[in-house]
């Protein structure tokens, strides 16, 4: 019997549409942190090449002004003729709000989810002040459904909290001051890690936090710097090794506070005799006056200071190595043209070649 072949296409047609369909194959998010000082300007250009690689969202790992004293960008566009004017007490309670307009907003519909940093807690601002300020970023309904998945009666806005897309738990720490990581924190991150080995539907863990954990090659910038930190940064890392081993799932660990890019943080002598090495970046790339490396940087996979730029992790459907992250360094020319007419290209030019001044 001879089949015509619109009968043909028609049958084809029944069996595609009876198939299951298929994951996305690839998708990637951007990540990046410390946007003080000259973040009004390197962060849109951040925006602007993450948004048109079309990721998913971006992660900010914390330190969005500078609170101690003014920003560079914020000092351009509010100086008067009487540099006397220039109130700090009114930066300050202005300083969050210039934030969210001048580097939140240029990722419009790009969901954006925010880690605290210590600039976040210096005085007068609190961890209290900083829950209402970027509720809409701390309780946003990726989050909020989420924290319902875990536990029904659970409603409490935090600043360390956990999401999970397609099989990859991304969970946001809060070591923004020396007394964290506290009990709290540690027994939500243990149940965290405790359910993510059991999941089935889990195959990875990516981890972000401002401080890196302890004994990094950047251990004089970090959870070091406490007693506590050391001690709970220490027991996380142990936890993380321990999920590692037992499941058989990658672990991925992120940090800004150092205002520098490094891959292969965990690199150290420490580490190598005291467990094992896991997966960890540092980038701090997102506006900050830059820090020199560390004398053991040599250490380090890759290693770049005095540059601006964020990460992407490109998520595929492998279980073994499933992230691939990529820094992408961003030049002076990025910087969107409305930002350079707002700031003025003597600013833009001068976050790009004096953040801090060369000597």
């Amino acid at each position: 019997m001879r089949i015509s072949r619109n009968v043909l296409f028609s049958l084809l047609a029944s069996i595609i549409a009876g198939l299951p369909a298929t994951a996305q194959t690839t998708w990637s998010f951007a990540v990046s942190g410390d946007s003080r000082n000259c973040g009004d300007v390197v962060m849109p250009a951040i925006a602007k090449s993450a948004r048109a690689q079309n990721v998913a969202f971006y992660w900010h790992l914390g330190d969005y002004r500078a609170i101690y004293r003014f920003d560079q960008d914020y000092w351009q566009t509010h100086q008067t003729p009487d540099p006397r004017a220039m109130n700090i007490a009114a930066y300050q309670q202005n300083a969050w709000g210039d934030f969210i307009t001048n580097q939140l907003k240029p990722f419009g519909s790009t969901p954006v989810f925010l880690a605290i940093g210590n600039h976040e807690l210096i005085p007068p601002k609190t961890r209290a002040e900083y829950l209402v300020e970027f509720a809409d970023w701390l309780d946003s309904p990726t989050i909020r459904e989420q924290r319902s998945r875990d536990n029904a009666e659970d409603r409490a806005v935090r600043s360390y909290y956990h999401w999970i897309k397609d099989g990859i738990d991304f969970i946001t720490l809060d070591n923004a001051s020396p007394d964290e990581f506290d009990s709290a924190q540690l027994n939500w991150v243990k149940s965290v890690f405790t359910r993510d080995a059991e999941d089935t539907s889990v195959r990875a863990l990516v981890v972000g936090m401002h401080e890196a954990l302890p004994q990094s090659i950047s251990a004089d910038h970090s959870m070091d710097q406490s007693a506590q930190g050391e001690t709970s940064g220490r027991q996380v890392y142990q936890w993380l090794l321990a999920f590692k081993q037992k499941s058989a799932k990658p672990v991925y660990v992120l940090a800004s506070h150092s205002h520098f890019f490094m891959e292969g943080i965990f690199n150290t002598d420490f580490w190598h005799q005291n467990g094992g090495v896991l997966l960890g970046w540092i980038i701090g790339t997102a506006g900050a006056e830059r820090y020199a490396l560390p004398p053991n940087s040599s250490g380090a996979k890759a290693a770049k200071t005095h540059v601006y730029g964020y990460m992407t992790g490109t998520v595929t459907q492998s279980n073994d190595d499933p992230i691939h992250f990529t820094f992408h360094e961003l030049a002076e020319s990025d910087v969107p043209q409305d930002v350079v007419a707002r700031y003025t290209s003597t600013l833009v030019h001068d976050c790009w070649v004096n953040n801090p001044p060369t000597k």
